[in-house]
């Protein structure tokens, strides 16, 4: 049966935590940083809202997420849009089985019923318009408040609240207003070559040395050239190549690689080939 909550005799049908396979490879002062924002010091104080900001690719969404499960809460996961509208980020209404009319909240507002983190993942895809009817929820106030079913949910005490935000040209910029509740900045950059390396081996523990010492190596050279390709790609690259050469029944080789980089990446991906 579905999970629920009654907040002034309106009955709102919960989410599921997520419980994912990620867990946080690099900079250990990064997640000290976001749950340095999280702490409260005093009976007066509260949490800060952080945001994560950092090219697509570069462990963002893993950070935040790791950094929920090492506090012990239920981490919930909201993917922002272009197309999120504020009733998604709250209560949506919809049909019930029977016909009637169920009021299922959404991740963030699960989060804030249950004292769990809200992770509000590429929230600067998202417009203003959605923004605003989170303003409430990351002041003082911390509340938002659902038009559809006529009720205002306040935050439990240990609620927690983080945006990771891409930062590339197909997004919004955020209104001051916003940007002044979104706050410390964490900035997420390219690893270091011993901490990407250790990234490519927590999720290709199947990968060969030559493998992840090709993609490390490739990696390296793509960021010198201050080319956008992240750990993710080096991933994906290596995922491929593995499994082009195992219809082959082989080890993945140069040539398989060397496929896998143009695949996945693309031709130009090429001026950074490994010898």
């Amino acid at each position: 049966m579905p999970r629920t909550a009654t907040l002034d005799h309106v009955t709102l049908q919960l989410c599921e935590p997520d419980d994912l396979r990620l867990s946080w490879v690099g900079r250990d002062d990064l997640l000290a940083q976001l749950e340095a924002a999280w702490l409260v010091v005093d009976e007066r104080d509260l949490p800060m809202n952080p945001r994560l900001i950092g090219k697509p690719g570069v462990g963002k969404t893993t950070l935040a997420y790791a950094a929920a499960r090492a506090s012990g809460k239920p981490a919930y996961l909201f993917q922002a849009t272009m197309d999120t509208r504020p009733e998604d980020l709250i209560v949506t209404p919809v049909v019930a089985p029977g016909g009637g009319i169920v009021y299922a909240a959404s991740a963030i507002v699960t989060a804030m019923i249950d004292g769990g983190v809200a992770i509000l993942d590429e929230g600067n895809r998202m417009s203003e318009k959605s923004w605003a009817s989170l303003a409430p929820l990351l002041d003082r106030r911390r509340y938002v408040e659902s038009l559809v079913a006529g009720i205002k949910i306040r935050a439990h005490e240990g609620f927690r609240f983080v945006a990771t935000m891409n930062d590339d040209a197909s997004t919004f910029d955020l209104p001051e207003y916003v940007q002044s509740r979104l706050m410390p900045t964490v900035v997420i950059d390219f690893p270091e070559p011993d901490e990407e390396r250790a990234i490519l081996e927590n999720n290709l523990p199947f990968a060969k040395e030559e493998v992840l010492a090709y993609v490390t190596a490739f990696l390296a050279r793509a960021h010198a050239a201050d080319e956008p390709y992240t750990a993710r790609d080096g991933v994906n690259l290596a995922r491929y190549a593995i499994k082009r050469a195992a219809q082959r029944g082989a080890e993945a080789g140069p040539a398989d690689l060397r496929e896998a980089l143009v695949r996945t990446l693309g031709v130009d991906a090429l001026r950074h080939l490994v010898d």
